[in-house]
């Protein structure tokens, strides 16, 4: 592959920002193909295939190693159990292919399901990942809680965030037990650098899990209220949702 190093996964290493946490909503004035979606994405974020182990074989051969473990495993399945809880979510699925890769993702779906067993009030369900996929483009509201490994919570959270209107409307929060990172999840998308077009709402409302996190809940709510009257009134949109407004003027 060409570029550098990420330095967003050098930060979730360095840090240990274990959980990635991807809220993803309509907001209300803006049209998708679903209306009500309201899912969490809730993503191991420090190890599978991202842990960066890979090497060449030989001329033409190469292999990469899927790192599994159970602390991690476990860690991340009690934070997302935690998160339902707080936030009274009513379901958890876990997400696999553990039918093909029956240690690593085994490992993963059988820490997920005994973290589940601590909390017998939320329903626990297990999804093999390409069903996963077909489910969320035909029935998505049918999903409250979605728990991943890496790279499977890489590429769901994006489609999750298509079904919603884009990248451009979807915050994350990496959270580790000492720091958190807040960001929007598109990258700095260097191609629109500098021309004022980019939409701004991704980080606003990274900034709104951020207060959140820090225990500013009505600044959080005073600052989502915001977000929603201007989705709802229309007139200040950047060209990806229909509108006409810059960057700045819409936020």
């Amino acid at each position: 592959g060409k570029g550098f190093a990420s330095v967003n996964v050098e930060l979730r290493k360095t840090l240990d920002l274990y959980a990635n946490l991807r809220p993803v909503h309509n907001l209300p004035g803006l049209q998708s193909r679903f209306g009500d979606i309201d899912l969490i994405v809730v993503r191991e974020n420090t190890e599978d295939l991202y842990s960066g182990i890979e090497h060449r074989v030989a001329p033409g051969v190469t292999e990469s190693l899927k790192i599994i473990t159970r602390k991690a495993s476990r860690r991340i399945a009690k934070f997302a159990f935690e998160y339902a809880r707080e936030h009274g979510r009513k379901k958890v699925t876990s997400v696999h292919k553990a039918n093909i890769m029956k240690m690593s993702d085994g490992l993963f779906i059988e820490c997920s399901k005994n973290v589940s067993k601590d909390y017998p009030e939320i329903e626990y369900q297990e999804i093999i990942v390409d069903n996963l996929a077909m489910q969320l483009v035909m029935r998505p509201q049918q999903f409250d809680v979605l728990l991943l490994s890496n790279l499977y919570g890489d590429i769901v959270s994006d489609l999750c965030a298509g079904l919603v209107g884009g990248l451009g409307l979807v915050p994350g929060a990496n959270i580790g037990e000492r720091y958190a990172v807040f960001e929007s999840v598109h990258g700095s998308a260097p191609d629109i650098a500098g021309k004022g077009i980019a939409n701004p709402l991704a980080t606003i409302l990274s900034g709104i899990l951020m207060l959140r996190h820090l225990g500013l809940a009505d600044a959080a709510s005073r600052l989502l209220q915001a977000v929603q009257h201007v989705t709802t009134k229309g007139e200040y949109l950047t060209k990806d949702l229909g509108g006409r407004a810059t960057t700045i003027e819409m936020a």
